[in-house]
């Protein structure tokens, strides 16, 4: 997984998925990265959809800079205890409807 530069104004073109993406790449290296959760607890982490992609990337970028992980979540989604392994990696700070988690 990887990060373009990308404005209105850029032409898209399709990827072998069907998948619009920037015609004229230039990689960044975001500074915030939103990352989607299927369930989360107090502690901060959070169980993605499986694939591990963000994990790997918020692994690669940290070695580079300071990267600040946000998650997006529902108040429902939380559960007590995320089960985690060596790879996963703990946000910064979750955010729901109804709270705030830092």
């Amino acid at each position: 997984m990887d990060f373009y530069k990308w404005s209105t104004k850029s032409l898209l073109k399709l990827n072998k998925f069907g998948i619009p993406e920037p015609k004229e790449i230039k990689k960044v290296f975001p500074d915030v990265i939103f990352v989607p959760i299927v369930a989360f607890d107090n502690r901060l982490y959070r169980i993605g959809y499986g694939g591990g992609y963000y994990d790997r990337y918020i692994q690669k970028l940290s070695n580079k800079k300071k990267l600040f992980k946000i998650g997006i979540a529902h108040s429902c989604q939380k559960i007590n205890k995320v089960p985690i392994n060596k790879y996963d990696k703990k946000l910064d700070i979750i955010i729901t409807e109804k709270y705030i988690l830092r």
